[in-house]
């Protein structure tokens, strides 16, 4: 645990402090649903500012997964901020966020985000039935709050990387995915989620 502290990105890209300071403002709104609506509108409007320009690192795919870099972390509200960079074709299976509000805003590219309702539960088996997706391009953003948190997201270009920037409540180290299994039924398995260097 401390060693991971101990190496959480002290990045100085371009509009950082801008960045910061937008959500800093954003996550004293209120309860979770104006907090994730001040976040969604903040993350819109810096992803139209040209004045902030995420590290050049963010633009490299890794051709195994989708890339995780932890942005920022803050010392003072807790929120973590993450880039995730989606090479062709990468995608997510069906998971939750641990309990964890999230705002996700497309920086560049496009992507599908397929929201996922739960219709029953038999131990860790999970009855899911998809409830509605969408191509989300660069500037929009969407909110996640527990208990509607089931998702996935893929890249669907054949050719061109897509980034997004993602706002937890706090870190998320650790989630919950959901292997198909018969029909609409799934097997829970818990997943670690590891970041990948910033540089």
């Amino acid at each position: 645990m401390h060693a991971q502290a101990a190496t959480l990105p002290d990045l100085d890209f371009p509009g950082h402090d801008k960045l910061v300071a937008a959500l800093d403002a954003a996550v004293t709104a209120g309860d979770q649903h104006a907090v994730t609506a001040a976040l969604r509108s903040a993350l819109c409007s810096m992803i139209r500012d040209r004045d902030v320009q995420l590290p050049e690192c963010v633009y490299d795919p890794i051709d195994d997964h989708y890339a995780r870099r932890e942005l920022y972390r803050s010392p003072t509200h807790g929120y973590s901020v993450v880039a995730m960079t989606w090479g062709p074709g990468q995608g997510t299976p069906v998971h939750d966020h641990c309990g964890l509000w999230c705002v996700e805003g497309v920086w560049d590219g496009e992507l599908e985000i397929t929201q996922y309702e739960l219709l029953e539960r038999d131990g860790d088996r999970f009855r899911f039935r998809a409830a509605g997706g969408m191509q989300a391009g660069p500037g929009s953003a969407g909110s996640l709050i527990p208990p509607h948190e089931y998702h996935t997201i893929r890249n669907t270009s054949g050719d061109d990387v897509a980034i997004s920037l993602h706002i937890y409540k706090g870190p998320m180290e650790s989630c919950s995915m959901f292997v198909p299994q018969d029909g609409e039924w799934f097997a829970r398995a818990c997943k670690a989620l590891k970041t990948d260097e910033v540089h």
